[in-house]
């Protein structure tokens, strides 16, 4: 009996043997949907480079909105001075991003990232010891000075961190950018209250000194983790870029976004001290309420708009109303006749954080997706125009709400000025109803060399 059950054994096992190759196919298709989505090496590294120039160019930028326009009026700048010292580095890193966005093949992309981070960080130590001067008309030439000059440093580096993140990752730009996005917002919510902290504290000049060391900490890092990335020039240009409504209209979406985050750098601070009494630091745990919402709302925003790309202009014309909304509030404006209350502030300072992550995160992958549609060269060459026009988009708003900003609130109200920059968004998403309206969605050209890997998930090998 052993030796027959071995046998029929055996025969069972080379029947099996012979039915198998009949089940290899789905065997096979069964691996290929299970493969490890594990990033590369060259993703990862990517990935950290990217997060700590978004965190440490944030939180150095994000300090002064507490307490430099308090030290300045101290130094004999009116508000619209302070506005235009705010506004000189929009302006700067307007023109650096059309630049280092035109030329970052030439100039190579790790190479403009280190630089802009080198440059920052010496600017900002610099910018610390301001307050040695003399008061008035030396003081706002140097703050205007520094300041231009770190603006083409921090161009540098964010029109070289996009241009990489999109060509790493050109599947999923969205929610890339939306999970760098939180570092953004860390950046955005420790600078604040940190540099109010430090002020109250230590003085003027610590909290430039500390944050400077930090950005110029991360150029060794980002020297050794960060990967370089060959690329070929293409003749493309800004101006046919432009060519084209839906891109117009994009870019004034960036710039109402922009202004309004310019706005309140300049007048919020101002306004909540002399409406409700607060230090600096208080007004720094306000400005929480903003940077919050945004870092909580990025990488979701990036996961919905990667999984569906349709979302991506009904939630850009949504969050510009619901920036709208905020600002209208934030005052309140006087026509509304709403009571003034600090929580209200607040809550709608989270309303424009959130609308903020709304609209700008499926901004970036829409204009790559146009300008792909319009026959650009797919590569590094475009990606660094589309992050050129962004930033330069971006920092033409920065320039406009800090300097009309100030001046409308010194020769009308915080209240009034806040309803006005909250008119510009509404009127951004009116337009962009109107167009999605007008123009239906169409199914979106998959170039070639990314079809292969549109079917696999985030980040795999």
């Amino acid at each position: 009996m052993g030796t027959s059950q071995r046998k029929t054994a055996g025969n069972l096992q080379t029947q099996k043997r012979k039915m198998e190759p009949d089940e290899d196919p789905p065997r096979q298709e069964e691996s290929t949907d299970d493969r490890p989505t594990r990033m590369t090496r060259q993703q990862t590294l990517t990935l950290i480079s990217m997060a700590s120039v978004n965190f440490s160019s944030m939180i150095c930028y994000s300090i002064l909105g507490p307490f430099f326009p308090i030290e300045a009026e101290k130094k004999g700048a009116s508000q619209t001075v302070v506005g235009i010292i705010f506004g000189c580095y929009a302006v700067s890193n307007l023109i650096g991003s059309l630049i280092l966005g035109r030329y970052i093949v030439q100039i190579g992309a790790k190479m403009m990232l280190i630089m802009g981070l080198f440059l920052s960080s010496a600017c900002t130590i610099i910018f610390g010891l301001l307050d040695r001067v003399p008061a008035g008309s030396t003081f706002i030439a140097l703050c205007i000075i520094v300041r231009s000059v770190d603006a083409v440093g921090f161009a540098g580096a964010m029109t070289s961190s996009f241009a990489l993140s999109a060509k790493v990752f050109p599947n999923n730009v969205a929610t890339v950018l939306g999970s760098l996005e939180v570092f953004t917002g860390l950046g955005l919510i420790l600078g604040p209250p940190v540099g109010g902290w430090f002020y109250e504290s230590f003085g003027y000049e610590v909290p430039f000194m500390l944050l400077g060391c930090f950005l110029l900490a991360m150029v060794p890092l980002n020297i050794y983790i960060l990967p370089s990335i060959d690329a070929v020039s293409s003749k493309a240009s800004f101006f046919r870029l432009l060519k084209n409504v839906k891109i117009l209209l994009l870019c004034y979406a960036i710039f109402t976004l922009s202004s309004g985050l310019g706005f309140l750098d300049t007048t919020l601070s101002l306004y909540a001290v002399n409406q409700f009494h607060l230090t600096a630091g208080y007004v720094g745990l306000i400005m929480l309420g903003l940077s919050f919402p945004y870092c909580v709302g990025s990488p979701l925003m990036g996961v919905v708009t990667d999984k569906y790309p349709a979302s991506r202009r009904w939630l850009m014309v949504v969050g510009g109303v619901a920036t709208a909304v905020g600002f209208l509030l934030l005052g309140p404006a006087p026509f509304l006749h709403v009571p003034k209350h600090l929580w209200l502030l607040v809550l709608m300072l989270g309303i424009i954080g959130f609308s903020l992550a709304m609209t700008a995160i499926p901004i970036f992958p829409e204009i790559i997706t146009c300008a792909y549609d319009k026959g650009f060269e797919e590569g590094l060459s475009t990606l660094g125009m589309v992050s050129g026009l962004f930033g330069a988009v971006w920092s033409a708003g920065m320039f406009y709400g800090p300097t009309m900003g100030g001046f409308l609130t010194q020769r009308l109200s915080f209240e009034w000025s806040a309803a006005i920059q909250g008119s510009l968004a509404l009127f951004g998403a009116f337009l962009l109803a109107l167009y999605y309206a007008s123009h239906p969605a169409q199914p979106q050209r998959i170039p070639e060399e990314r079809r292969p890997s549109e079917t696999l998930p985030l980040l795999n090998e």
